[in-house]
């Protein structure tokens, strides 16, 4: 099998082993976001989402109150990834630029789940080629597990006897409202004008 379909297969169990799980039942009557979302999430929206502690592309140590200061698109991924990464980290700046148009602000957030590899150096330059306004992040070890963690993401890496490993990892984009946290998420294959009209009905609810 090529190594594409090897990747994107891992890729989707990934998904089903550390993803977001959507309910079969609508959302919530009382919800105020109630007319934006697609279904009710698993465990509610509470349980997804906190406090972050990573380092940003100057070397500083930066919690989410630094970087999450306005409606935030959040993924988690690296910079070394063949494929994925750029697809979607690219369709999220898209979606930042069509909001743009509509009058609505929002930041384009990158995570690392490699930081073995991704430096603050690497993640700030892979940051600002996707588009300028991305903010990239990495940080220890210890911080990207727990980052990933507050998000119920998941990420493995491949063994390999060189640096040209891969990275096994969920593909989700957040949806994170400095006022209320985290509150939908993007699967990869929703278009840049689907996850800007849901965006922007979320940021009018707000």
């Amino acid at each position: 099998m090529p190594r594409l379909a090897l990747f994107s297969a891992s890729v989707a169990v990934a998904a089903l082993l550390g993803g977001v799980w959507y309910a079969t039942s609508g959302p919530s009557s009382d919800d105020q976001f109630a007319q934006c979302r697609k279904g009710a999430i698993a465990g509610g929206t509470g349980s997804i989402g906190g406090p972050l502690e990573l380092v940003n592309a100057k070397g500083e140590t930066v919690t989410d109150k630094d970087f999450i200061t306005e409606p935030t698109l959040l993924y988690f991924g690296y910079t070394f990834c063949p494929d994925v990464c750029p697809l979607d980290t690219v369709r999220n700046g898209d979606a930042v630029d069509v909001l743009a148009e509509q009058g609505y602000s929002v930041t384009p957030v990158f995570i690392s789940i490699d930081p073995e590899r991704d430096t603050p150096e690497v993640m700030g330059d892979y940051a600002s080629v996707i588009h300028d306004k991305m903010i990239g992040l990495t940080g220890s070890p210890e911080q990207v597990k727990a980052a990933s963690q507050t998000y119920r993401t998941y990420y493995k890496r491949q063994p390999a006897e060189d640096e040209f490993y891969l990275v096994d990892h969920s593909t989700f984009t957040y949806l994170v409202l400095p006022e209320h946290g985290f509150v939908e998420y993007f699967r990869r294959e929703i278009s840049p004008e689907d996850m800007a009209e849901t965006t922007a009905c979320f940021i009018d609810a707000s």
